[in-house]
């Protein structure tokens, strides 16, 4: 997070905050925060029961009863694994959501953007067992979790709009597809996939945003030493040498198993990085 925040404020520096940023207060800032209370207590809600219970177990024979409810048992389980799903989703998407007002309200108020630390998870985080760092691996499909219908397909079309050079369409399918999928298992993918297309049309600065987006979404993850890489390498294309420099050499320090880990090095080499 302290990597993310003071290379985003990089990129920012260099082609400098939109308009409605330069306005935004404090007074908008909280007002954010209870737009996202307001989710959170809607969400809590929907832990409420709204009467008894009235499973329909009827039948003439034992067996018959025996069918009802194991098909009561499926669909209550169908039912689990939905809302599971949703409040992951929503568990990171509020996260990164903090995070990024975390980041805004310490600049407004002038303070140092390196000291912020990782942003503590919507909800508390749960016990993690302490093991060495691994190379990190594709995910599978049992890792991404329960799609939205026609998330995927939109997923694929905006890639093979980039696998056949057409950048502008894939950039703004990979937008949409951010806007209509928050919370996506496919969001860090989408977002690396996106500034591709931006470096394809030109569009350096916004690309490094798609970067950094890729990356701050799952630090950890399969698509993270190139997002990271990419991000770097843009932010020397912007002319932030210094800040590129850092970022490059993080690769090697987060995932020293990466093929990316040496193609940062050159990058670094071809910079005059010391």
């Amino acid at each position: 997070m302290k990597l993310a925040g003071w290379v985003l404020a990089a990129v920012l520096a260099t082609a400098g905050l939109a308009q409605a940023q330069d306005q935004q207060t404090l007074a908008d800032i909280r007002q954010e925060l209870t737009v996202l209370h307001v989710e959170i207590q809607r969400l809590k809600r929907e832990f409420s029961t709204t009467g008894s219970p009235a499973p329909n177990l009827s039948g003439s024979s034992i067996l018959e009863r025996v069918d009802a409810i194991e098909a009561e048992l499926q669909r209550l389980t169908r039912q689990t694994e939905q809302l599971n799903q949703r409040v992951q989703n929503i568990v990171t998407d509020g996260t990164n959501r903090i995070g990024d007002l975390e980041f805004r309200l310490v600049e407004l108020e002038g303070g140092d953007l390196s000291t912020l630390g990782d942003t503590t998870t919507l909800g508390g985080e749960t016990d993690i067992t302490s093991v060495a760092p691994t190379a990190p691996t594709a995910p599978t499909d049992s890792d991404l979790g329960e799609l939205a219908v026609g998330e995927q397909a939109d997923f694929n079309a905006a890639a093979q709009a980039l696998a056949d050079g057409n950048f502008q369409a894939a950039a703004d399918q990979f937008a949409v597809f951010d806007t209509s999928y928050p919370g996506s298992p496919l969001a860090p993918e989408a977002h690396l996939k996106r500034g591709q297309a931006l470096e394809g049309i030109g569009d350096t600065r916004e690309a490094a945003r798609a970067f950094l987006a890729s990356f701050t979404g799952d630090s950890e993850g399969a698509y993270a030493p190139e997002a990271l890489f990419e991000l770097g390498a843009a932010l020397g294309r912007l002319g932030q040498t210094e800040q590129a420099c850092i970022t490059l050499s993080e690769v090697s320090v987060r995932f020293p198993a990466s093929a990316l880990a040496s193609s940062a090095t050159q990058e670094m080499t071809s910079l005059g990085c010391t």
